[in-house]
């Protein structure tokens, strides 16, 4: 059986080896559906405090966060995408590391975005990260998280490597059992030119 440490590092060996074509594609907000940057602006603008990007990538999110005055940090896997994200965006707090160990205190943090940032976890150990992530915000906090939307915990075959499909309905009673309050979701299909045509979910949660 495959340990949390080992999936960990099989993940991130995925990103280090094509970190550049990532980049290359979804690498600037940009580049990304409006729809995204819409959503993320929605919460980054309701929410106080400092703000962590757990699954940062090259930092497109961590500075759109930062840019709106947020004291905010990132978070990857990826030693290769942690480069990236200093390289690109000097200054940001940017560091290598799981977010099943994150390095904040307890309640210490306002927002925790995980934008996509869960897709390749294990269904399993899903669980553990929400614990983890509601251990970090203060009460009230707030995580936002997308995931693509689909039969939950089914496996697909991602351009990077295994994901896992999601849906609010199967997420909303692990978020309640790490103390996490589900305040809102959507749902959308993919527009020629996004790139991913699997559907999109999401949800803001609140620590209570």
């Amino acid at each position: 059986m495959t340990t949390p440490a080992e999936a960990h590092d099989a993940i991130a060996a995925a990103y280090d080896r094509r970190a550049a074509e990532y980049v290359a594609i979804a690498g600037t907000v940009e580049q990304l559906d409006p729809r995204d940057r819409d959503t993320i602006d929605r919460w980054r603008r309701a929410t106080s405090g400092a703000l962590l990007d757990a699954g940062c990538g090259p930092g497109l999110w961590t500075r759109f966060l930062h840019d709106a005055g947020h004291d905010v940090s990132g978070i990857d896997l990826s030693a290769e995408f942690v480069a990236e994200a200093r390289t690109r965006h000097p200054g940001l707090d940017v560091t290598q590391g799981s977010f099943l160990a994150l390095p904040q205190p307890a309640g210490s943090l306002g927002g925790v975005l995980a934008w996509y940032s869960l897709i390749h976890t294990p269904p399993t150990e899903v669980p553990a990260a929400l614990a983890e992530f509601a251990r970090v915000l203060a009460p009230g906090g707030r995580l936002l998280l997308g995931f693509f939307d689909g039969e939950p915990r089914a496996p697909f075959d991602h351009a990077i490597t295994t994901a896992y499909f999601w849906s609010a309905e199967a997420l909303t009673p692990l978020l309640a059992a790490a103390g996490l309050e589900v305040e809102e979701t959507e749902t959308r299909a993919r527009v020629p030119g996004e790139a991913s045509t699997r559907p999109h979910g999401a949800l803001i949660a609140r620590r209570v």
